[in-house]
């Protein structure tokens, strides 16, 4: 089975609010201003225009490709940020590569950030208060602490300030943005820690990232076994093979399989993370299989 995007769904009900000319918001002060401050919202792409002094004009052919690729498959993991200039109409202030990327790979829409005119203060304001919630995910604690240094111009030493937290932590938190989007993505839904992220940072090449990665997700490995891997692959050696007992899947999981291996007469492969979200593997052996398959889906439909 193709792997489901992973879709953005968030601040839907905030675009059609932006959309109603009868209550236009202009400024920080305008009613429902304070529901768009520091909110993703999706935004239509076509609604946006490119920043004309963007200091960046020229962008990798390859690289786009390979991150609307990405894209199709997970998502855009971090909102651009737009300027609000007339009613539906804004204008980009950084994230130019997702904001083409995301065209090639054929989205219409786009989770964006919006900057209104004297908004500063509110969105200092929402960004620290986010970033004291206790649900956030580390790859959100990283973007909220990434949008205060770019759109509230702090350094690391300043934010340190303003949020509570040490500098280091600061700094670890930001390093994970530089994870393959996947990985990211693996933190996120909660199939890796932070300190399986933090160890994988230190592999420069994203297709080492992700075969670790799987390695970590499918053998349960620990921490201190992926820093034993990395450290490996770091010095040229082939990382020794680690065993890891199989986790035992919840009972609804164990005993709802052979229905489905059943009903596909293929062996299905689940993988549950800690926090209860899973997935699913239908393996298939040709493309004849693969049409099979679709059509048992397309039956349910």
């Amino acid at each position: 089975m193709a792997k489901a995007v992973k879709k953005q769904a968030l601040g839907r009900g905030l675009s059609a609010l932006l959309k109603d000319p009868d209550n236009d918001i202009t400024s920080a002060s305008d009613k429902n201003a304070d529901k768009v401050v520091g909110t993703i919202i999706e935004l239509d792409l076509d609604s946006i225009e490119v920043n004309p002094f963007q200091p960046r004009t020229s962008f990798n052919d390859e690289t786009l490709q390979e991150l609307a690729t990405s894209i199709r498959e997970v998502g855009v993991i971090q909102p651009i940020t737009v300027r609000k200039k007339d009613f539906n109409t804004y204008q980009l202030v950084s994230g130019e590569r997702r904001y083409r990327a995301s065209k090639l790979a054929g989205l219409t829409t786009i989770p964006s950030y919006i900057r209104i005119a004297n908004d500063h203060d509110s969105l200092t304001m929402a960004l620290v208060e986010n970033i004291q919630r206790q649900d956030l995910d580390p790859i959100e604690i990283a973007l909220s602490y990434q949008r205060l240094i770019d759109e509230i111009e702090l350094t690391q030493e300043q934010l340190s300030d303003r949020v509570g937290k040490k500098r280091s932590t600061i700094a670890n938190y930001l390093r994970l943005l530089k994870l393959d989007p996947i990985v990211q993505t693996g933190i996120r839904d909660g199939f890796i820690s932070m300190g399986h992220g933090r160890a994988l940072i230190n592999l420069p090449e994203n297709e080492q990232q992700l075969e670790v990665y799987q390695q970590i997700v499918e053998k349960s490995l620990s921490v201190r076994n992926t820093e034993e891997i990395v450290r490996s692959l770091q010095k040229g050696d082939t990382p020794k093979e680690i065993d890891r007992p199989v986790k035992q899947l919840p009972n609804y999981v164990a005993k709802g399989i052979k229905d489905f291996s059943e009903y596909f007469g293929a062996k299905i492969d689940v993988k549950v993370s800690s926090n209860g979200k899973g997935k699913m593997i239908i393996p298939f052996s040709s493309e004849e299989d693969f049409k099979r398959l679709k059509k048992l889906i397309k039956s349910e439909e």
